[in-house]
């Protein structure tokens, strides 16, 4: 994803009802614990504690019929956390359904990033105050 700070972007959320969703947040935290190899890890790089991160990744094993996370415990290197082949793809396709969605919005994004007011257009943009 090429995004710059002020591009205009569709976030994108998927509600499972009753109450479960899927979205930019839980796929972050999968990428981190792909990254780190540590639930804890992954939250701290979110800025969050160990307990939300737990409960995040609880929820996703929970909604769906394969986990998305194995978590590894004890041993030499003090235990840890791995995604599934599921998991993995969980992110892939997630990201895919951003990319399709933006494409599909793109024209009607450009419109609204046109239609911005002045101080909300991107800084480069802005002409200055006087």
């Amino acid at each position: 994803m090429n995004d710059r700070p002020d591009d205009l972007r569709p976030i994108l959320r998927i509600d499972f009802p009753p109450q479960d969703r899927l979205g930019r947040g839980k796929i972050m935290l999968l990428e981190h614990i792909r990254e780190t190899g540590s639930i804890s890890a992954a939250g701290r790089a979110m800025d969050m504690s160990y307990r939300r991160a737990w409960l995040l990744v609880d929820a996703l094993n929970r909604m769906f019929k394969e986990p998305s996370v194995e978590s590894q415990r004890g041993g030499k290197q003090g235990g840890g956390a791995a995604l599934t082949p599921f998991g993995e793809t969980l992110i892939r396709r997630y990201r895919e359904m951003e990319a399709k969605a933006r494409a599909a919005i793109a024209e009607d994004l450009a419109w609204l990033d046109d239609a911005r007011a002045p101080d909300q257009a991107p800084i480069s943009d802005r002409s200055p105050r006087t």
